[in-house]
């Protein structure tokens, strides 16, 4: 048979004497594979032997290489593979120095002895770079959106509560999940602050959670904001404390990122572009109210309970004013005018100002203002503003930025649906990055677009002018372009897995469903047929899918392993967006539930659109 991927790589002498442990192990692993069969032991004194059938090329994958290599080559030439990827891959701007590095990659890790005497591939090379994720990937791998428009034209990598652990309820809040979500690609991070005596804490207020110092997450920020993207990063907080509290937080800020920090002149206008603001970090929170405002408010507003946490800050000014005026110690007026500054200090570090709609929430998407604002709702204020309004909620998009975030009731840190939200422009469709499942899975596959920088351009359907918008709430849309998708076969999970994994008596039975998530015009759900006792399933099956809005459609992939009698096995996932997806032949890496890569596991895939 073939040679796995692992042992396909070449291993020098040095490298055998620096990891003896490590490469006995995959000597045994290949060894096993080598020997064609798995023993799979039924009672103490049954075993049952199973072929590991060879991989071999798809049929398509031959008549490509013979179509173009000449005369029936047994090789194909540099020249003929840039051809390849111009032509069948539709890489129109493939170099024969890009076909030459290719080739050079695939013989190095293939035929490390006689590496240098190959220039060429043939079949079983030409196969392998095509099921290689690293050089055949199904999306694109560099930033290539316009990073020159105003946030308010982008989908952002939203996190909620990003602070916590696991649940909402009772567990740790730590700077670990902070960092994780920045290493990942996540752009906004959410901390809640919380008075305690002098001190700052972060931690979800009114429950169980224990806190993490406010300090130790700025700082954690600062040291991971940009490791896995330039772009800016907007710190939203909710915001429950004492003006003298919200002035010693500024000065934290301040003294922790320094010259990273931006923050504007006087109000925008218009939101910078990410372009613009690359290695900038940004603050988001509701304005402090200023001193002015508060004196010129009713004496009876101060014994009415407060309705938000600006209340609570008015209030607090309101009282520290009145016991001034009513003293006669200059000592006390003027550590009330040191806290005021202090305050402003802080507002004065508001980039993007945010609020809940005072009135009515279709009053608060009308309001026209000078100002360009961020305005918060659940998902199920969303969902019930969208049965009524939802042109309004993506005309108020396109200056301003919205931000949904997951209803109360989600204890144990799962998700809502995140394509209302993206059907409607909203920017931050803010996420519980520590849980796991389906509605995650969209979301890490949204921001797997423009090269994972955690900004992805809203199409020009939810940015255009009044007359062209783009209704979410329309039935019939014409078909703007169908995907046909062909999964050709698998291969990897008997490195991954151990041979009893799935099924302790025989091999898997694997099969794929293959799904459409967008609006609803479009979204669909296909699968293949069960491939019985086969750790390298080939289907060989086509599917088309029609779509009205492809801008805003992903391509959800998911492997199950068929158990007759429980419920079917998972055998990993990926999710995909459409606009971003790779023609011709494609090697799709899978994922596990939480997201992360498999090492070997990958499907042989071919995208087409008509």
């Amino acid at each position: 048979m073939k040679k796995s991927k692992k042992s396909q790589k070449g291993v020098t002498s040095k490298d055998k004497n620096k990891g003896m442990g490590k490469e006995k192990e995959r000597e045994k692993k290949s060894s096993s594979l080598e020997s064609g069969s798995y023993n799979y032991k039924m009672f103490s004194f049954f075993n049952r032997k199973f072929k590991i059938n060879e991989v071999e090329p798809p049929s398509d994958v031959n008549k490509a290489f013979s179509l173009f290599t000449d005369d029936g080559s047994t090789h194909m030439t540099a020249e003929q593979l840039r051809r390849f990827m111009s032509v069948h891959q539709c890489e129109v701007s493939t170099r024969l120095e890009d076909a030459q590095n290719i080739i050079e990659q695939v013989v190095n890790r293939r035929h490390h002895i006689t590496k240098f005497a190959r220039h060429t591939l043939n079949i079983e090379d030409f196969f392998y770079f095509l099921l290689s994720d690293d050089l055949n990937g199904p999306i694109r791998t560099q930033v290539h959106h316009d990073m020159s428009a105003p946030l308010s034209h982008y989908f952002i990598y939203t996190g909620h509560n990003s602070y916590l652990t696991g649940n909402q309820l009772s567990s740790d809040c730590s700077e670990v999940p902070i960092i994780k979500a920045l290493q990942n690609g996540v752009r906004v991070i959410e901390l809640d602050l919380w008075p305690s005596k002098d001190e700052i804490l972060v931690l979800h207020g009114r429950t169980l959670t224990t806190p993490v110092s406010f300090i130790q997450c700025l700082t954690s920020i600062k040291e991971y904001a940009f490791v896995s993207s330039p772009y800016p990063v907007i710190i939203t907080l909710e915001d429950h404390l004492t003006p003298e509290l919200q002035a010693k937080a500024a000065d934290m800020i301040t003294q922790t990122f320094e010259t990273m920090l931006y923050y504007p002149e006087s109000d925008l206008t218009e939101f910078p572009s990410p372009e613009s603001l690359k290695y900038r970090i940004m603050i988001s929170t509701k304005p402090p109210k200023e001193y002015l405002e508060v004196r010129s408010k009713d004496a009876s507003e101060d014994e009415s309970s407060p309705k938000d946490d600006s209340d609570v800050v008015s209030r607090n000014l309101l009282c520290y004013s009145n016991s001034s005026v009513s003293s006669e110690s200059d000592q006390e007026d003027e550590d009330f005018k040191s806290l005021q500054a202090g305050v402003s200090g802080y507002k004065r570090l508001i980039t993007i100002h945010a609020g809940k709609p005072k009135g009515s929430l279709k009053t608060a998407l009308k309001e026209v203002t000078d100002q360009v604002r961020r305005l918060s709702l659940s998902e199920h204020q969303l969902e019930k503003l969208a049965g009524s309004h939802g042109l309004d909620i993506v005309r108020f998009t396109q200056r301003n930025i919205l931000r949904v975030y997951p209803k109360g009731t989600r204890f144990t840190s799962s998700n809502y649906k995140p394509t209302i939200g993206w059907m409607h422009g909203a920017q931050m469709v803010a996420f519980n990055m520590q849980g796991y499942g389906k509605s995650l899975w969209l979301m890490h596959g949204m921001f797997r677009a423009n090269g994972g920088c955690g900004y992805v351009i809203k199409p020009d359907i939810l940015t255009r002018s009044a007359d062209e918008l783009f209704d979410p709430k329309a039935t019939f849309l014409p078909v703007q372009k169908t995907l046909k998708v062909k999964i050709y076969m698998g291969d990897g999970w008997r490195l991954d897995f151990k041979h009893t994994h799935f099924d302790a008596y025989s091999p898997p039975d694997f099969y794929t469903k293959i799904y459409i998530v967008g609006v609803p015009a479009d979204e669909a759900k296909k699968k293949t047929k069960i491939i019985e006792d086969d750790w390298c399933p080939v289907w060989d099956e086509e599917f088309s899918f029609p779509l009205t809005v492809p801008e805003l459609a992903l391509l959800r992939i998911e492997v199950r392993e068929y158990d007759i009698s429980e419920k079917d096995d998972f055998g990993g996932q990926t999710c995909l967006p459409v606009p971003e997806l790779r023609t011709g032949f494609r090697s799709v890496p899978l994922h596990d539930k939480k997201g992360v890569k498999h090492k070997n596991v990958r499907l042989l895939m071919r995208f087409e659109f008509v």
